[in-house]
């Protein structure tokens, strides 16, 4: 049995659907049962679990041969936000070392190697630390930033004409990727035999690095008006976050990830594993996200 957390997810969906399409049984884990229809289509068994919940995880994965697991992103709002992450983490940690199932894959983040300062990363070079206290073969699969999270500021850029970022400068390219193909490497790293003991390091990122100007003139592209991008302020950001939503926990650990990642101290590990290219790209993940977007006349 291969346990998917977070399967409702971008990646855990396609992981989840690609082990299904190979003819291998998923238990899928879910926090919302009203979001996984598609799993159970697709012949997923369904479970019901919250990363805070020990006996619910324990549920989950009893009599699994490999889980995915992966440090959920809480509500924006939250505000012990990096107290609830690191609280979920633990508890998949334990139920982990109490049955350890013979794989276990990571779904983690570039710049997880670090220890410090890099906010909300940190929460990933947690994970991995706990992962690596498991007796199992254990794979960690770090991406750079998902290509999807855009979604979040399209809304904005269609309405103004005008795309923030966080990422300066704007024509400094960067490490992406799509969610999709996260979810393939990790179906596909699932049923591999690992070649020792040592924790399996893959690092992911899309066919080419994009810079924010690339962003935007691809979005331009596609919604056939001009898309000019725009470099908030450092000193703006924390108001820029906190007026959608974000709790003063979350905005420090969003302000510390995109400081060291401006930086240039966020990238792939040298020397630590492999280095995987997904086959998705800019073009392909703007248009599934201008498709489902309402673009504002002209």
């Amino acid at each position: 049995m291969f346990v998917i957390f977070g399967a409702t997810g971008k990646a855990g969906h396609m992981t989840a659907t690609t082990l299904r399409h190979a003819g291998l049984p998923v238990r899928a884990v879910v926090r919302n049962l009203e979001q996984a229809v598609s799993l159970k289509q697709s012949g997923c068994e369904v479970v019901q679990a919250d990363l805070t919940n020990a006996a619910a995880v324990a549920h989950a994965i009893a009599g699994a041969y490999a889980v995915q697991i992966l440090c959920p992103v809480v509500p924006a709002d939250d505000p012990h936000a990096s107290d609830t992450m690191r609280q979920m983490i633990q508890t998949a940690a334990d139920a982990l070392r109490r049955t350890p199932p013979a794989v276990v894959l990571g779904l983690s983040d570039f710049g997880a190697e670090l220890p410090q300062g890099t906010g909300i990363t940190m929460l990933f070079h947690e994970l991995e630390h706990q992962l690596k206290t498991i007796p199992t073969r254990l794979t960690l699969l770090r991406s750079a930033e998902h290509l999807q999270n855009w979604a979040r500021v399209l809304p904005i850029a269609l309405a103004t004409n005008t795309l923030p970022s966080l990422h300066a400068p704007l024509d400094h390219p960067f490490a992406t990727v799509s969610a999709h193909d996260v979810g393939l490497a990790a179906a596909q790293l699932l049923q591999q035999e690992p070649a020792n003991d040592q924790p399996h390091i893959v690092s992911i990122e899309g066919p080419r690095r994009v810079s924010v100007e690339d962003i935007a003139q691809t979005l331009s592209e596609l919604a056939g008006r001009p898309i000019k991008p725009y470099a908030v302020p450092r000193a703006n950001w924390p108001a820029m976050l906190a007026r959608g939503g974000h709790s003063a926990d979350y905005i420090r650990l969003m302000s510390d990830l995109y400081d060291t990642h401006n930086a240039g101290g966020i990238d792939v590990e040298t020397g630590a594993g492999e280095h995987w290219h997904g086959q998705t790209t800019l073009r392909m993940v703007l248009g599934a996200l201008l498709a489902r977007a309402t673009v504002p006349a002209p």
